[in-house]
């Protein structure tokens, strides 16, 4: 039986409760175990790990908990949430309940100095901190420290992100294990979750320090979502797929999200359903943040059908009435899966969810799952380079010396700064000097943890078993049993139906070829470093110009087409006949468009007057045959090749200035063709089979006009990304 005071302070919860979620009446009760945890942070001051379904109501639970600890003198809570998305829903939930939120990420750095006045003044009730603040050097050694003696209530949101076990791993969160260390005596922290399977969940919790200790508190419940009605439906090709869609997305109950792998498909997607009359709006990572806003506002004020998003999406919004999740190719993992459609029907009886397979899903895991954590070898030489140093090494000027993307670089010494190899300070990155050892065996077991996921995820699109169960099992819940809402537990909800019309206008958007390929117009910084001297902008006569690709190898039309033909085990073989007309209808358009060569046209320029190939190790008849097709067709003379000095250089999904140390003295223009472009004089095409950074095109391209061609009009099959 409970004592006086926790009735009571019950009571104020339920009171709380009220306010947050606009009872009047003031009949809103907590549940028993949403009160379970409340009280063990407020009353207790224990720390809590909640493993909960989504909409089952975790922020209700920090809310509510704030404002009680809050009234009793208690500092304020700091949130910390990757969910810029959920950060703006949340700070507008806790003004309902009288408690004043602020937020402190990349999209509202204007703000920061007066967010930390009002924290400094005890006004802030609630502070939200997106994870890569915590690595932020003035934040961490200034704010950080103030905040950690301060803070009255420390949440970790979306904690499976601090395991790199997880699917959504980031290493900024590790940053947390210095936070918790500070906190004073006493100061309860809970750490929340849907999708954590048995080894996440107890990663996190001996992470966090709310698995070790005796007194901590562990809420797992059970995941079945009844709202949901899961199913899939396998179609031929992607043009089914989006006709499938054009034909269907109005039977879908309300407004919802369409999920695609990559940014290229959200666009293709986007682009095609607003032909076909929809109201969609698309959400990537390439997004302007004012225009993610709008987006968001819109979808729940139900003024879009959907958006088309990606994972930059994921978990991110907050909307209770989301009546469907349709993905467009399927996720690499079950739990990621299970976290995106747990999206919809928090608010409602009944939402769809729907997967829609494709075959180039499993190119796209393959390219991700290539950007891991970096070998053994790499590693060593970055704290090597920043060892030798004798100061603090920014990110741009550590780029060009170890041959890392920077996306990459930046996470590799994100989790380096974790195991204290490294610190991040003012002006860039040091080495500590302190011992350092590669984990190759966890790293390994990763990889074949995404592999067996990947495998996972098959299984489920071919499953006769019940779906709902099949997802809760691989959380490890042990409540799962069949749903008897899936496809597979009553009956198939959707058709593969596609009219005619639909299909062909989707067959004629995703068989049109062409997209723009940009040039390259400055030097990547750091070159001199590395023996280059080049730097800053490409001067005007040694530039190409903007160039044409048939397609994204990302994108579902003809990435499809192109996938097979340029993957690293595709035979080498002269152009097929489909691609070859393609790629001329890619140059009549062009010929005909703004910036073309047609007489007459918008910032028109010569029409070219030959065609020179870029020599290949791997595929030189398809490249040669491209060439010789182009000019037959364009009645060009086919000039001759660029030509590697020895063999191609092969540096793997490098960054820019290691790209061009490959490079360097590696091409050449032989004697017959330089005497070829002096005899033409003009500008020529420059055919290649793909382009990834553009510096091939872009190095190739300074030759060719040094050896006489007026203009480069780069011309591929295909651009990566």
């Amino acid at each position: 039986m409970e004592h006086t005071s926790n009735a009571e302070l019950r009571a104020r919860a339920d009171t709380v409760l009220a306010r947050l979620v606009g009872d009047d009446t003031g009949t809103a009760r907590l549940r028993e175990d949403q009160w379970r945890a409340i009280e063990a942070l407020v009353a207790d001051r224990r720390r809590a790990l909640v493993v909960q379904r989504t909409g089952w109501g975790k922020s209700a639970v920090y809310f509510v908990a704030t404002s009680l600890l809050r009234a009793s003198g208690g500092g304020p809570t700091v949130i910390v949430s990757p969910l810029l998305a959920l950060m703006r829903n949340q700070v507008e939930a806790a003004a309902r309940a009288g408690i004043h939120a602020r937020s402190i990420n990349s999209s509202n750095t204007e703000e920061w100095e007066s967010i930390q006045a009002e924290i400094a003044a005890g006004e802030v009730d609630v502070l939200l901190v997106s994870p890569e603040r915590l690595n932020n050097p003035d934040f961490r050694d200034q704010v950080l420290p103030k905040l950690a003696a301060a803070t009255g209530l420390l949440v970790v949101d979306e904690a499976h992100c601090i395991s790199d076990w997880g699917h959504d791993f980031r290493p900024d969160y590790r940053r947390l294990r210095t936070m918790l260390a500070d906190l004073p005596p006493g100061v309860p922290v809970l750490a929340t979750t849907a999708t954590a399977n048995a080894r996440v969940t107890a990663d996190v919790a001996e992470q966090l320090g709310t698995g070790g200790a005796s007194d901590a508190l562990v809420l797992r419940g059970p995941l079945d979502r009844e709202s949901l009605s899961l199913n899939v439906l396998r179609l031929p090709d992607a043009a089914h797929r989006m006709a499938w869609l054009a034909d269907h997305l109005d039977e879908l109950p309300g407004s919802g999200i369409v999920y695609t792998l990559t940014v290229a498909a959200a666009e293709e997607v986007t682009a095609f359903l607003r032909q076909r009359g929809y109201t969609v709006a698309s959400y990537t990572g390439k997004t302007e943040n004012a225009d993610r806003q709008q987006a968001e506002d819109d979808l729940l004020g139900n003024r879009v059908k959907a958006l088309i998003a990606t994972s930059a999406l994921g978990m991110g919004f907050d909307k209770p009435d989301l009546g469907f999740v349709v993905h467009l190719g399927s996720p690499s993992s079950p739990i990621a899966y299970y976290q995106q459609v747990g999206r919809a029907g928090r608010g409602v009886e009944h939402a769809e969810v729907l997967l829609l397979p494709g075959r180039e899903d499993e190119a796209i895991w393959s390219y991700f799952a290539s950007l891991a954590f970096p070998s053994e070898d790499l590693v060593r030489r970055t704290l090597d380079v920043l060892s030798r140093a004798g100061g603090p090494v920014s990110l741009p000027a550590l780029e060009p010396l170890v041959e890392l993307r920077r996306s990459r670089l930046e996470s590799m010494l994100k989790v380096l700064d974790v195991d204290g190899a490294v610190r991040r300070v003012k002006g860039g990155w040091i080495a500590t000097g302190q011992p350092w050892t590669y984990d190759a065996e966890r790293y390994a077991w990763v990889a074949r943890q995404r592999e067996t996921e990947q495998q996972a995820m098959r299984e489920y699109a071919a499953t006769s078993e019940c779906r709902m169960e099949f997802l809760q099992r691989q959380l490890d819940d042990e409540d799962a049993k069949p749903c008897g809402r899936c496809d597979n537990c009553a009956r198939p909800r959707f058709t593969a139906d596609t009219s005619s019309a639909a299909l062909d206008a989707a067959r004629v958007d995703l068989g049109r070829a062409g997209v723009e390929v940009e040039p390259r117009r400055m030097w990547p910084t750091g070159l001199p470093a590395i023996g280059i001297d080049l730097k800053g902008r490409i001067p005007a006569g040694e530039q190409a110009s903007a160039g044409r690709a048939l397609g994204r190898l990302s994108d579902i039309g003809w990435g499809n087409r192109l996938r097979p033909l340029l993957g690293p085990q595709a035979p080498d073989t002269p152009v097929p006949d489909d691609v070859a007309r393609a790629a001329v209808e890619v140059l009549a358009d062009w010929a005909k468009g703004s910036g073309g060569w047609a007489p007459g046209a918008a910032d028109a320029q010569p029409r070219p007057v030959g065609v020179v190939t870029v020599a290949s190790h791997s595929r030189p008849r398809l490249i040669h045959s491209l060439g010789a097709r182009i000019a037959e067709v364009g009645r060009l003379p086919l000039l001759g090749s660029v030509e590697y000095l020895g063999e191609a250089p092969r540096v793997s999904r490098s960054n820019s200035a290691q790209r061009l140390k490959a490079l360097d003295g590696a091409l050449t223009v032989p004697p017959d063709l330089a005497a070829a472009l002096a005899e033409v004089q003009g500008p020529v095409l420059l055919v290649d089979d793909f382009t990834e950074t553009g510096w091939t095109l872009a190095v190739a391209a300074r030759m060719l006009r040094g050896a006489g061609a007026r203009g480069v009009l780069p011309l591929v099959l295909a651009v990566q990304g």
